[in-house]
């Protein structure tokens, strides 16, 4: 009997869909990301790491060494550049980046975003937040009175 080729969104598995069922929800989930996060730049070319931030970095320990000011958003992290803080610009400042061993292979930019978020919401919002911050002040009033009243010794007679 001629095996199956199922196709998920990218990935590939080659035998019948009982046997994948029973290789159960973690073997699918390796099996699909695994295939969908697939290296975009050839394997042959390897990763695009900016020659001059290597520079930078070569030789120096951690420690000792600042932030390292970049434009570089493009390059990629590599395993030199664990523990070492770039600022990496985002069009208007430089972002301080702490690479840790979880950002191996990702790029600079990522951990530098260039839009700033303003919240969902309008003026609804903007009263729930008026309030909240005025229940958080009274609160924060009757503490301090409650504070003040227990600290004070009850007057003689």
């Amino acid at each position: 009997m001629a095996q199956n080729k199922h196709v998920f969104d990218i990935a590939l598995y080659f035998g019948s869909m009982s046997e994948l069922a029973h290789l159960g929800l973690y073997f699918f989930a390796e099996l699909y990301l695994d295939s969908a996060t697939t290296m975009t730049r050839s394997l042959k070319k390897g990763p695009y790491v900016e020659a001059r931030l290597l520079k930078k970095i070569e030789g120096k320990r951690p420690v000792e060494t600042g932030v390292i000011k970049t434009w570089y958003r493009r390059s990629q992290i590599s395993p030199e550049m664990v523990g070492f803080t770039f600022g990496v610009y985002n069009g208007k400042v430089h972002v301080d980046v702490l690479v840790t061993e979880e950002m191996v292979g990702h790029r600079l930019g990522e951990f530098s975003l260039t839009r700033k978020f303003v919240r969902h919401g309008g003026k609804m919002q903007k009263e729930l937040d008026i309030a909240k911050k005025q229940a958080e002040i009274d609160a924060a009033k009757a503490a301090k009175g409650a504070a003040e009243g227990a600290a004070s010794p009850a007057p003689k007679k």
